[in-house]
């Protein structure tokens, strides 16, 4: 099974989705996983998720922010989540099927291009 790095992932654009594509398999979002640092998939395996824990609250909003026009630019929107004052979890998955495609783990990638200070950073 082929494998994408995170680069690869990157080239790429959100395709819009509307349903009728089929999911992932897990084998296949596996195979995607493997090109991204620290996503994961959820305990149901229909999303996949990462975590920071930035400098500072300044820090965490505007990382979000980075993240949300992101979002506007590829037409894929994630769950973002501010927990406390400066822990950021994001999750991904495709609304409209209910699960995993390759658009979000092009949105992770791109996602990982983002700058955000880190706590110890």
């Amino acid at each position: 099974m082929e494998t994408y790095t995170r680069d690869q992932l990157t080239q790429k654009r959100c395709v819009p989705c509307e349903g009728g594509v089929p999911r992932l398999t897990p084998e296949q979002a596996a195979a995607y996983l493997a090109g991204l640092n620290g996503w994961t998939l959820t305990a149901d395996g229909q999303r996949i998720r990462k975590e920071w824990t930035a400098k500072h609250f300044k820090a965490a909003m505007e990382f979000l922010n980075r993240v949300a026009e992101l979002a506007e630019e590829e037409g894929h929107h994630p769950d973002l989540h501010l927990v406390g004052y400066r822990q950021v979890a994001i999750e991904i998955w495709t609304h409209a099927i209910g699960g995993l495609s390759e658009n979000d783990f092009i949105l992770a990638a791109k996602i990982d291009t983002l700058p955000i200070a880190v706590k110890g950073g």
